[in-house]
């Protein structure tokens, strides 16, 4: 129902993806009730985008880089209290965003849409686990979005059996881009510019149409005869 050619930067993409969601909507009244993507559009911005602002369930794996590799706790190890807003962590130990109170209330948000928990030094210096947790600094850390909810409603999607079939119909969307350049022989552009892509690619969308198009008309004249 709509194709758009953009730059091979993952930014692009993300913006292609909006305006074709709400070109959908205002040419043909459609509305998703989700969205199956990759990874590149997993980031916090884009899955808020989603959820907040659309209403639209993403069917998206989470940018995430919270993961670590070398032995010690990541975030995931720590457990958020959504009600009394602090994390606490496998010793016992809470991280809150701020551990005094200040005369002048201070922004908790930096300016990459991050909050900041942080523990106590001396809840972290005696604690058993700090080898595991962390050994370089005097107390641990951790950076939580303030997008932080649509990450999480993404990751418990991710383990519903609506998701597993999201993966797979997606292989189908998948497969026009290999027909674009097997069948159509898109291999390569023939007009410069943006504005040429563009009209090749609504060109090469209308030819795939037309062909599902061919293919349906005679099962609909046949069901009609019979």
């Amino acid at each position: 129902v709509d194709v758009e050619a953009t730059t091979s930067v993952r930014q692009a993409e993300v913006t292609a993806q909006r305006r074709m969601i709400e070109r959908v909507q205002q040419t043909f009244g459609l509305w998703p009730e989700r969205l199956a993507a990759d990874g590149a559009y997993g980031d916090a911005a884009n899955l808020a985008w989603l959820v907040e602002d659309r209403g639209i369930e993403p069917h998206i794996p989470v940018f995430d880089k919270s993961a670590r590799n070398d032995g010690t706790f990541a975030r995931s190890d720590f457990t958020f209290d959504h009600e009394n807003d602090f994390y606490t962590c496998p010793g016992g130990h809470q991280l809150r965003t701020s551990n005094r109170n200040f005369t002048r209330p201070r922004s908790l948000v930096d300016k990459d849409g991050f909050i900041r928990y942080r523990a106590r030094v001396k809840d972290c210096s005696g604690c058993e686990f700090r080898q595991r947790c962390t050994p370089n600094t005097p107390a641990r850390k951790i950076m939580r979005s303030v997008h932080e909810g649509a990450r999480d409603m993404a990751r418990n999607i991710a383990q519903t059996d609506a998701y597993v079939t999201s993966r797979r119909q997606r292989k189908k969307v998948e497969m026009l881009f290999a027909h674009l350049k097997r069948i159509l022989k898109l291999d390569r552009l023939r007009l410069r510019g943006p504005n040429g892509a563009r009209d090749e690619f609504l060109l090469a969308a209308t030819a795939q149409n037309l062909r599902k198009m061919a293919k349906l008309v005679p099962l609909l004249s046949l069901q009609r005869a019979t």
